[in-house]
């Protein structure tokens, strides 16, 4: 298979489990009380289920590369908890479609800065009026799920 292809799919899934995650975790919230126990159990549910994985793998961290790395390479696990935390959230006052499409708004419009400026190493690509206009497009098509 075409490794393009194989990446594209790939992360497709991966937006696909997204919006699984967010009624599944809004169901959790349900039970343990608030939107940050529900990500604390997802979370805790991810965690073995990658800890399950990397043995599976025999994946084995570079300390030594680990240690070099920048403060900012720590803190990804930050971010998901934002994002899950305001997925479970959002979910029952918003709807899934609504809230999904919102948060790849968000991520659309942070990720045009990124890339113009090359944020944390990323390739440079410069703003332009396609790129304006696909996130434009998005953002309208939040508007159109949220109105109907």
């Amino acid at each position: 298979m075409n490794p393009t292809l194989f990446a594209m799919l790939a992360v497709v899934f991966g937006g696909a489990a997204t919006a699984l995650q967010a009624p599944t975790n809004a169901k959790m919230m349900t039970a343990v009380g608030s939107p940050v126990n529900a990500a604390f159990v997802s979370f805790a549910v991810g965690t073995a289920a990658l800890g399950i994985l990397a043995v599976m793998l025999q994946s084995r961290p570079d300390m030594a590369a680990s240690r070099a790395l920048p403060w900012y390479a720590w803190v990804g696990g930050l971010y998901g908890a934002i994002f899950v935390v305001a997925a479970t959230w959002g979910v029952p006052r918003l709807g899934v479609a609504t809230t999904i499409t919102l948060m790849v708004a968000g991520q659309l419009l942070l990720s045009l800065v990124l890339d113009h400026f090359g944020v944390m190493g990323v390739p440079k690509q410069p703003l332009n009026l396609s790129r304006i206009a696909g996130v434009a497009l998005v953002l309208a098509g939040v508007l159109l799920v949220r109105r109907s």
